[in-house]
């Protein structure tokens, strides 16, 4: 893969790698041996090891025009495989923290083995490196497709991959060290921050820059889905992460904000981080590879435009919603209700456009396990919208919030719509960036549906249950005016369903250990197995003129 680089742009890879281990060297020494220290070291570490990669190569013969006239797919192949692992990883310790709330005393006495460690820890592996990687892949993919242009260079990519996944070890490695900013998404702290807007400015360029050099004059929704990721997420990021450190040598920092406005701000990127990290750029896979996979054209094009614009003006406003009952102004929380509510519009129409494109394509739903992965992706994504708008209504709000519905609530969204939908496009898309006919087993991505799916019912019907039951019991009143239930009777009555949830997140981690396997003897097996065919390989075009003509 790396082989594909000039030798100007190796020295260029080099000259940026040199410059990440001087900044981890300063690191280093600033931080000593605490956590600023050694996150140095991770630094350094991944700055000498890609280096290594590309030295490798240096003196290669170098590779000739005509790659100028193919796609360059190179990066999407490694962000697909980061993907899957990073996925792997994060559920396996979701569902090791699920079963330390079923069963306290399987921990151990080590500080990093706490819930309130591990937990960020799952949600940043999951959402981050197994949602992040699988968005910043697809949307390479998708791009150049829909565009009919190669990516402008080859150094661009790898940095934004790489850079992001640096700071996903970042992230993680800080949270079993305990750095944290102690918010509901555990941000990680200042310059991790940092290091992430550099990472995704360069993604944001890159985009544009691919835009601009189109073939294509129109263009596709799904690069307006994934735009809107990309540019609303980095302004979230910088807003919500504003905060001064100690100092320069100290790892911690303090926030600008604080009390009400430091839960509102929290809140409003909460809650566009699901807007638009969780769901624009996820619609952006569903409105190019469910058509794609369907052999069906988008049931309507103009609804899909209609549903855009909706969406993100919107999401904007619904934050505060999370927030009923506390110090906030009341009107504030009336204002994020009443959006909730009319968000259900243009969510639903998202949905109901993806499953009318499979009309005409249902028997190729029984028979595909990868577009099976979609339709019940767009099927969960319209009863997760649809409870997200229930539940932010104020009565409701008060018998959900605080209770294990809202868990059940998010994991409808994170399993059933965007795990199912990434699943269902790294099978869409693996075999054509691998060039070959198919997966290496079609009967193990059989295996993977019923396990997700059978997982994903599970969790879900578990966290519904003793979610209402918290919140009944924890209202109940005695004929004397005080409480019928203890917090500990509501504790034990939960250990059933806490129970059920493990089961159902061994499930779903089983599935993701079986896509991990399958997609690695699918990459292994392509090199004996390649047909231009298969995949879709443009036909060459004048490396002069800079076009591609789309082979799909």
């Amino acid at each position: 893969m790396v082989s594909r680089l000039t030798r100007g742009e190796r020295e260029l890879a080099i000259g940026i790698l040199v410059l990440l281990g001087f900044l981890g060297l300063a690191m280093t020494a600033a931080g000593g041996d605490g956590p600023l220290g050694i996150h140095g070291l991770v630094v350094i570490a991944c700055a000498v090891g890609t280096t290594f990669v590309v030295i490798a190569g240096l003196f290669a013969t170098e590779p000739g025009d005509d790659r100028l006239s193919r796609y360059y797919d190179d990066p999407s192949k490694v962000g697909i495989v980061l993907a899957i692992v990073w996925g792997v990883v994060g559920m396996f310790v979701g569902d090791w923290v699920a079963w330390l709330l079923a069963y306290p005393e399987m921990t151990f006495d080590a500080a990093w083995a706490s819930f309130g460690r591990l937990r960020p820890v799952h949600t940043t592996g999951v959402i981050f490196g197994f949602g992040g990687n699988a968005l910043i892949a697809t949307s390479f993919h998708v791009m150049q497709r829909t565009c009919r242009a190669r990516l402008p260079d080859q150094i661009s990519p790898w940095f934004v991959l790489l850079g992001y996944n640096l700071f996903c070890i970042l992230a993680v490695s800080g949270y079993l060290m305990g750095l944290t900013q102690s918010k509901e998404y555990a941000e990680p702290e200042w310059y991790a921050d940092i290091w992430l807007v550099v990472v995704w400015t360069a993604y944001f360029l890159l985009y544009l820059r691919t835009l601009a050099r189109r073939q294509e004059p129109h263009i596709y929704v799904a690069n307006w889905y994934y735009l809107a990721f990309i540019l609303v997420v980095a302004i979230l990021h910088i807003v919500n992460n504003l905060a001064v450190p100690v100092s320069l040598g100290h790892a911690k920092s303090y926030s600008l904000f604080a009390g009400v406005q430091d839960a509102m701000t929290q809140w409003w990127y909460g809650h566009n981080a699901v807007a638009f990290f969780l769901t624009a750029g996820f619609l952006g896979m569903l409105y190019y590879y469910l058509p794609k996979r369907a052999g069906r054209p988008i049931f309507s094009y103009r609804l899909s435009i209609v549903s855009f614009w909706g969406i993100t003006f919107f999401y904007i406003w619904v934050g505060s919603h999370h927030l009923h009952y506390t110090a906030l102004p009341h009107w504030v929380q009336t204002l994020g209700m009443t959006f909730s509510v009319m968000l259900l519009v243009p969510s639903w129409a998202s949905a109901a456009n993806a499953l009318l494109t499979l009309n005409g394509a249902w028997h190729k739903v029984r028979d595909d396990a990868a577009l099976r992965f979609m339709m019940v992706a767009a099927v969960f994504y319209g009863l997760s919208t649809f409870e997200g708008s229930f539940l932010a209504i104020r009565p409701v709000n008060s018998l959900s919030h605080y209770t294990d519905w809202t868990v059940g609530h998010v994991h409808a969204g994170a399993l059933g719509w965007v795990a199912f939908i990434t699943f269902g496009s790294i099978y869409a898309v693996v075999p054509r960036l691998w060039r070959c006919r198919e997966m290496y087993s079609a009967r193990l991505v059989e295996v993977h549906f019923w396990l997700a799916l059978a997982g994903t019912v599970i969790y879900v019907f578990a966290m519904w249950n003793s979610g209402i039951i918290q919140g009944l019991m924890w209202r109940t009143y005695n004929e004397s005016g005080t409480l019928t239930y203890s917090f500990i009777d509501s504790l034990v009555a939960m250990h059933p369903y806490y129970i059920a949830r493990a089961v159902g997140g061994l499930f779903f981690l089983s599935g993701a250990v079986v896509a991990l396997y399958n997609v690695w003897k699918t990459a292994r097996l392509a090199a004996g197995e390649q047909t231009e065919a298969a995949g879709d390989t443009p036909v060459a075009a004048p490396a002069a003129a800079g076009s591609l003509q789309a082979g799909e």
